[in-house]
Parts: structure tokens; sequence; C-alpha cells
């Protein structure tokens, strides 16, 4: 039997660690005190390492592990792990999304509450020995708005407990179908009316760039007047500085904050100075059973792969043949490229995604790509939530329809893949090839040739094909003091409407996005970092 060897370098349950200290085959050691320069002396004899946070997995401690063959997070994050290296070196990383869903949902309706009635307030009030009534009358959730910006896993958890509490529930999510919502018993909304229309917000969406200050001064104006909002995903998903203005105006009656946009946070920062804010630090996780279910749900996971088990939850491209990586792998960032540019340009609930495999790829194992498109897709909006092995099962759990296609001959280029995704109001075209000396390229947009490397904060602006348009918009990004690294104009006739693409050098300010779309002629201006 073989004798495989797991080192364990951050503080991690032991009951959680059961599956892998109870296995026969396995030699697990804890060492918790690991030093940078030790762990990089030490990790050459074993054949996977768990962690946390703590532990710094770099691209050298990668590469000193010459028997590593997986690594394992004992939560979701995975900032700590150098993943491009891993993948490089052909390890797996893979990390806990489900261990502590209840956890969270449960922290954020613990926050809601004490939103609502104020008992924080009134606990500190009492300690400090004033028994006051008057000054902590709350409100009831009973017949109250939710609004849920986020409808995945924790959203729809904390959207159960909230109909229990005869709630009306709003749900905004880009995967969210009228089905699942009517399933689910909340009204599927968008963020505007959200915005507008709840008494509680809250947040359970990923910090990527379209979720980032998704509440700020903007919505915080068109809100009801008392309304209360929530954090308890991810700092910066809301505006800090808005909120401060927000809640001094009376326009916000209270928040509740998990999670800051600088941690730790301190008394630096305005909103743990405000008496209507409630505050706890990042404790959304901090159960007994979620820090054993995440360890229980990554240990079983790494026990799998050691014994060449089927596994989920990875974070990379799960093991290929080497022949098998070899064709695929240059495709592979090709794929997740083209399904996260179709997830920024697609507007709607996605209905459909269909993947076409053309020329030399109709004869390759394409089910690695597949994924790679989900997961650029969905990732778009779920972030880390969504990994190589889970993508499918989760457009599954959204109701998507997938389809995939083969042909073996294509007009114009030896190989080509293409992502049609279609939502219920339209649909949107990518396609891209390999160009020898070039890498991955997108050759198409709709129906609009093109080719780009898909790659860094790109300007695309859909306008009428008359002189001086790209002038104007150069002049103002000029002004903004924004670099253009390159452009391409692209249009289907003279005089009709043509697709202008401009590589970037920084991401543009709400101010400048607006100039643009602004200028006679322009249609529509869409910013995407892919």
């Amino acid at each position: 039997m073989a004798n495989f060897r797991v080192l364990v370098s951050d503080p991690i349950s032991e009951q959680g660690l059961a599956s892998l200290l109870e296995a026969e085959e396995v030699t697990v050691d804890i060492r918790t005190d690991l030093t940078p320069d030790t762990l990089l002396q030490v990790i050459g004899s074993y054949d996977a390492l768990l962690v946390r946070s703590q532990t710094k997995v770099t691209a050298e401690v990668i590469q000193a592990g010459v028997n590593l063959r997986a690594i394992g997070r004992a939560g979701v994050g995975v900032d700590n792990i150098d993943v491009t290296a891993a993948t490089q070196r052909g390890v797996i990383v893979i990390n806990a999304p489900d261990g502590n869903t209840i956890s969270t949902c449960e922290h954020t309706f613990a926050m809601l509450l004490s939103l609502a009635r104020k008992i924080p307030q009134a606990h500190g009030r009492l300690k400090a020995g004033d028994w006051d009534r008057k000054s902590f009358v709350g409100v009831e959730l009973n017949g109250k708005t939710l609004g849920i910006l986020g409808f995945g896993r924790i959203g729809s958890e904390v959207a159960k407990r909230a109909l229990a509490f005869n709630m009306r529930v709003l749900a905004y999510d880009p995967f969210l179908t009228r089905e699942r919502a009517e399933k689910l018993g909340v009204i599927m909304s968008s963020i505007e009316e959200i915005v507008e229309g709840a008494d509680f917000i809250t947040v359970h969406t990923p910090l990527i760039k379209e979720t980032k200050h998704l509440l700020s001064s903007e919505q915080f104006a068109r809100m009801k007047p008392g309304v209360r909002v929530l954090n308890c995903a991810r700092g910066g998903i809301i505006d800090e500085a808005a909120l401060v203005e927000a809640v001094q105006s009376g326009k916000v009656a209270g928040a509740a904050l998990d999670v800051f946009e600088v941690e730790p946070a301190t008394l630096a920062n305005r909103l743990v100075q405000l008496d209507e804010v409630i505050i706890t630090p990042h404790l959304g996780a901090s159960t007994e059973e979620a820090q054993i279910n995440v360890a229980i749900d990554v240990g079983r996971e790494l026990l799998h792969i050691l014994r060449d088990q089927s596994f989920k939850n990875a974070v990379n491209l799960p093991s290929l043949s080497d022949e098998a990586m070899r064709t695929i792998s240059p495709y592979v960032t090709l794929a997740e490229k083209a399904g996260r540019l179709a997830a920024s340009l697609a507007t709607g609930s996605i209905q459909k995604i269909e993947m076409i495999y053309a020329g030399k790829l109709a004869d390759k194992q394409t089910d690695p790509l597949t994924r790679s498109i989900l997961k650029g897709l969905l990732g778009y909006h779920h972030g880390e939530e969504v990994n190589y092995v889970n993508a499918p099962f989760l457009a599954e759990q959204h109701r998507i329809r997938l389809t995939e296609t083969k042909t073996s001959r294509h007009d114009l280029y030896a190989d080509l893949l293409q992502v049609n995704v279609h939502t219920e109001t339209s649909s949107v075209t990518i396609a891209g090839t390999l160009i020898a000396d070039l890498g991955p390229r997108i050759v198409q947009i709709d129906d609009f040739k093109v080719d780009l490397a898909p790659e860094g904060t790109l300007l695309m602006t859909e306008h009428l094909d008359q002189p001086g348009m790209i002038g104007k918009v150069g002049t103002l990004l000029g002004g903004a003091n924004v670099n253009i690294a390159s452009m391409q104009v692209a249009r289907r006739q003279v005089g009709g409407l043509a697709l202008m693409i401009l590589t970037v050098d920084k991401v543009l300010d709400a101010d400048t996005l607006a100039r643009i779309e602004s200028i006679e002629g322009i249609h529509r201006v869409r910013e995407v970092t892919i």
C-alpha cells in the first residue's frame, strides 16, 4: 500500500482532519510553526499540503514541492496560493466553497435582527448602567421588503429565513431565472428595483470589478428614507464613504457590517464610530461547525486525489493525461477568456449557452474547454464560488441549457472555438482561435470580425460609422490621462453600425465613461477587464 505524506501548516480542526488521520496509507504532519524558509526546505517530502490563510503557498514553494499532487485550502478564498504556478506544475488546488454557507447565512440574519431591533446599542447602554427604553425603538421584519443582491448559495439561504419571518423578498442575480425565483418564493428583480423598493438590502456577491461599490452615492440617493443595509460578503461591495454620508444624512437608518474595505477595521474608519452601524470583525465563517466542515470537505477531497478517485471543488483544471494536456492547454486560456467576455457583454438572465468547436478542435478532448468556458462565464458574476469542476453543475442548477457542437471544417481558420450566449432578451457571440506567434485571439464579437488579444482592460463602443468618432473618443481619453495601448474598428457596412475596441492602460472612472457615452452617434459603451 502506498504511503502518502500530508503537511498541515495552519491550525485546522483535528475533527475535520479525521478522514486523513484515519487513513492507513496517509501520514499527516501538523506543523503550524513553519517559517517560509523552513517550508521551502521540507515541502519536497510531501504529496499534499493543507492550509488556511496563514501559509503563503508561493511559486517557490510549489517548485520545491517536487512530490506535490494537491494543495487544499480549508476555506473559500485562495489568494494565498499561486494557482497559476500550481496549474503549470500540474498540482491540483482545491477549496471548500460550501462549508461556511449556513454559518455566513445565520450571521447575516443575526445582523438583520440586531439591526432592526438595535440590540447591540441597547446592550451597550445597559452594560454602562443606563436603563434606557425610549432610545431603542426598533422595527419589525414582518411585512417588510428584503432585497438580496447576489442569489447564490448564501443569498438563497438568507431568503428562506426571511420568508419564514413573513418578509417580501426581492432577489437579483445574473443567473436567476423566473422559474427558480417562483419556486423559491422570491420576486426576480433588477438592481434598480431592489435599490428603490427594499426596506432592508443585503449583499451576497463576490468582490469583482463589476461589484466594487455596487452600492454607492447614486444608489443611496434612490433608496427609501430609513432603509437599512447589510454586508457580510466582501468589503468594497458597499462604498464606505458614501455609506457614512447616507447614515449621517438620515437616509440610511442603520447598517450592519461584518467586512470592510481595509481590514482589520480600526477607529480610523468612520463607520466604526457611528452609533447607527453594527460591526463585527469578519465573523461570517467563524463557527465551530463551519471550521470543522471546511476541514472535512478539503481533507476528504485530498484523500480522493491521493487515491486517484473522483473529486470536486478544484480551483484549477482537473488532471488530464500528459498527451491530452499538451493538446488542450494552449486553448484553455482562450476558452476561459471567451466565456468571461461573453458574460460581460450579455444582458438579461442567461437561458442557454452553445459551445462550438470547429476544425482541429473537433478531434480533441474538449470537456476541459467546455469547463473553462463555463468557469469564465459563470465566474464573471460569481467569483471564487465557480471552479472547473463545479461549473457544469452550477449551470445546471441555474437551469441554463448547454449544447456542444463539433464540426471538422471551418472556412477561415484551422480551428475555432465559439460561444453563443442566449438570454431572455438578447444573444452574444464570441469566437476565438490561436494564431502562431500571437497566441489566443478573439476573432469575432457578435457579427463583427475582429482581431483582439483577450487581456487587459477593454473599452468597447458601438457607434455610427461616420468621420470623427475615433478622434472624439481619443480626445476624451487623453484629457482623462488614459493611455490607449491598441485600437481596432470593425463595421458591417459603410455608414452603418461600427464597433471600436480600445485596450487602455487603466480602468476609466464613471465620469469619463459617461462623457464618452454622451458623444453624439455613440449607441453603447462597455468596459470590461478580462
